[in-house]
């Protein structure tokens, strides 16, 4: 061995590969062969589209009256700005809607959203404090529901938005007896 190969740090081993039983190199995708991602109602489109249709009415209806008051051209531009926003914001709705799943493993829920910032949450059975369903007026009238997950750190609580009542409750008492278990022996 001469000198200058002497002196080589060793060769750093490359990234290992995904396969059965491996993790994925992508870390919000743990696990990808053994987890099976539920997808929330595509429901919630309907129900996100209503809401930012309402908002927009809202501002839309402030910016004409500004603009049928004063006739500042300024008005009409904004105008145009909230409608164009408007429409991008909705065509990011039906993306995120899409972006969120759920997993429930043997030990824990792994919840993932967001499309800018993707985010996974992994909430350990028990450290659950309690579980919430929840549902607004909106979300009733298109049958939806919401289960979120409270934890005793406030940045871990996590949430599942559009599920139907049935399988919210069913996940919402899958959820109580698997923290039951897990917590009784702390």
């Amino acid at each position: 061995m001469s000198a200058a190969e002497s002196h080589q740090p060793p060769a750093m081993p490359g990234p290992l590969p995904s396969g059965p039983g491996r993790p994925s190199a992508d870390p919000l995708e743990p696990w990808p062969e053994t987890v099976r991602w539920q997808p929330i109602s595509r429901d919630l489109i309907w129900v996100e589209l209503l809401r930012l249709a309402a908002v927009l009415a809202v501002v839309g209806v402030g910016v004409v009256i500004g603009w049928v008051l004063s006739g500042h051209w300024i008005f009409g531009l904004a105008l145009a700005v909230v409608l164009l926003l408007g429409v991008g914001r909705a065509v990011s709705i039906v993306r995120a809607v899409r972006a969120w799943g759920y997993a429930e493993r043997s030990d824990d829920l792994l919840v993932r959203h967001g499309l800018l910032v993707r985010r996974l949450s992994i909430v350990p059975y028990a450290r659950m404090q309690f579980v919430d369903v929840s549902a607004g007026p909106l979300e009733r009238a298109f049958d939806l529901a919401t289960v979120q997950l409270h934890t005793a750190a406030a940045a871990s609580d996590a949430r599942v938005p559009g599920l139907r009542p049935a399988e919210a409750s069913r996940l919402r008492d899958r959820l109580t007896a698997l923290g039951k278990d897990r917590a009784e022996g702390l």
